[in-house]
């Protein structure tokens, strides 16, 4: 790491590149700016990474997992190593929450409670459980049969924008595991807090090029990462169109991909729910990070019993959201990412209202903050399923709020989508919740709450929301090669 930034006396890195154990420049000598989504200066200089870089780190951590350092270790000493990680992580939560904020535009509070304990959570849990996995084995009259879940080799992690840090080590602790070596490929708009992963890893012990940390453009860099021959392993969250891209490209080496997507979910709110706790989780799944989260629970469906209720309380909440300084303890909802994703989330919201949608509240950037990406949080009403703002992405803090008379017709609108990643049911009656949530296409379903995740269940989409599946036994399944060995008695 370089030159040194200080904001509120905590220290902002510029940023290299994390090859083979050591932080170094792209071969071109080439950067480019990270920019503080809040008042749109910028942050830190980045190293732009090209081709000769990526290949320069795939090289690297091919012969790191051929020479056996990482895949040979034993597991308990790769366990220990990975822990120490989630100590670190732990140890430094306040810098990392800092900077992460400042990298996203996110609420403090939110960085330093959750995104980072979830990280040091995702290399422990992992860690303990690559020590405990229950090798299988068959007997027959001659012969004995068992299977071996041997590390794939290179794996390439594709990471997204909206949470660093929290997605790189989900990804990462699990290939580590498993004893993989990585190459993360972080988002060109938030790359600050993945790069610090670096000095993590050599603090903690892992073996040089293990862990490697690309920072550049996903057209070059990205591309690489998904069709260089000694990648054996690809995972990429992202939006669905970029992909189908890494598909294509992983498809000349027949590379594994697993695919997180985006997502439409619908967050459906029946008659018999306890409204005031549906109301309260409907805010906080579609508000959470700047709604800038891929479970967010963007179509609000409400059963029409109680439709004005739920919507006056709903905006009532949605007016006491404190905007503002995502460093401020006191913020709810801070910046969006970039300018080029403020005047997106506003284009929908006009393609909304020239669509019919009606407009209970926000709809514009918030007055005082006029430097920064702050958009108020935003309400579209009286929706119909079809409308563009009903079927496309907007990945912002704007919810469409749909009226359903019965249950069959709740259950329509929700599958009438080409996502399937999520999706909230709100009701008193278990039988509903069970009824609906079996036939809701989704990969996740929530019944009275949301974004409760237990690292041992798989996580994964269906539809245009992705392929494969991660998460407890699903990561080392995807993460191993399964090799049946078979020996004569």
């Amino acid at each position: 790491m370089a030159k040194e930034l200080v904001a509120d006396n905590t220290t902002v890195q510029d940023a290299k590149l994390f090859i083979n154990g050591k932080y170094v420049d792209a071969i071109s000598g080439d950067t480019f700016d990270t920019i503080n989504p809040a008042t749109n200066q910028k942050l830190a200089t980045v190293a732009k990474g090209g081709e000769e870089d990526a290949n320069r780190a795939i090289e690297a951590a091919h012969n790191a997992f051929t020479s056996g350092v990482w895949s040979n270790m034993p597991v308990e000493k790769r366990s220990e190593i990975l822990c120490r990680m989630a100590d670190l992580i732990l140890e430094k939560v306040d810098h990392l929450a800092y900077v992460e904020t400042l990298d996203v535009g996110k609420p403090i509070r939110e960085s330093r409670e959750f995104d980072i304990p979830r990280a040091a959570s995702n290399f422990r849990f992992f860690a303990e459980m690559a020590k405990y996995m229950v090798h299988e084995h068959y007997d027959m009259a001659n012969h004995m049969s068992y299977v071996q879940y041997a590390p794939a080799g290179v794996t390439s992690l594709i990471i997204p924008w909206n949470l660093p840090f929290m997605q790189m080590t989900w990804k990462a602790s699990a290939a580590l595991a498993a004893g993989n070596t990585v190459v993360i490929k972080p988002a060109s708009d938030t790359p600050l807090s993945a790069v610090l992963l670096g000095e993590i890893a050599n603090e903690a012990g892992l073996p040089p090029g293990v862990l490697n940390i690309l920072t550049g453009p996903g057209s070059t860099v990205g591309t690489v990462m998904a069709k260089h021959p000694y990648v054996q392993r690809i995972s990429f969250v992202g939006e669905s169109e970029t992909g189908k891209t890494v598909m294509r490209n992983a498809a000349e080496n027949l590379t594994p991909v697993s695919l997180e997507l985006g997502g439409k979910s619908a967050n459906i709110v029946f008659e018999d729910a306890d409204l005031d706790e549906a109301v309260e989780g409907s805010i906080e799944a579609i508000f959470r990070n700047q709604g800038e989260i891929c479970l967010a629970g963007s179509r609000i469906l409400v059963q029409e019993g109680i439709y004005e209720e739920f919507l006056e309380k709903f905006v009532a909440a949605v007016q006491n959201i404190k905007v503002g300084d995502p460093t401020d303890e006191a913020t709810d909802m801070g910046a969006l990412v970039s300018k080029s994703h403020l005047k997106e989330v506003a284009d929908y919201v006009q393609i909304g209202l020239d669509e019919g949608a009606k407009l209970a509240y926000g709809g514009k950037m918030v007055e005082g903050l006029p430097e920064g990406n702050f958009y108020e949080p935003t309400v579209l009403y009286d929706v119909n399923n079809k409308m563009r703002v009903a079927q496309e992405e907007i990945f912002g803090p704007v919810p469409v709020i749909i009226p359903f008379k019965t249950e069959e017709e709740a259950i329509d609108i929700a599958n009438d989508s080409i996502y399937g990643l999520a999706g909230v049911v709100w009701t008193n009656d278990l039988r509903r919740g069970q009824r609906v949530t079996s036939q809701v296409h989704a990969g996740l379903l929530w019944v009275n709450c949301w974004y409760v995740r237990d690292l041992r269940t798989p996580f994964g989409g269906a539809k245009a929301s992705g392929i494969g599946r991660e998460g407890g036994r699903h990561s080392f399944d995807f993460y191993t090669e399964a090799k049946t060995i078979t020996i004569k008695k």
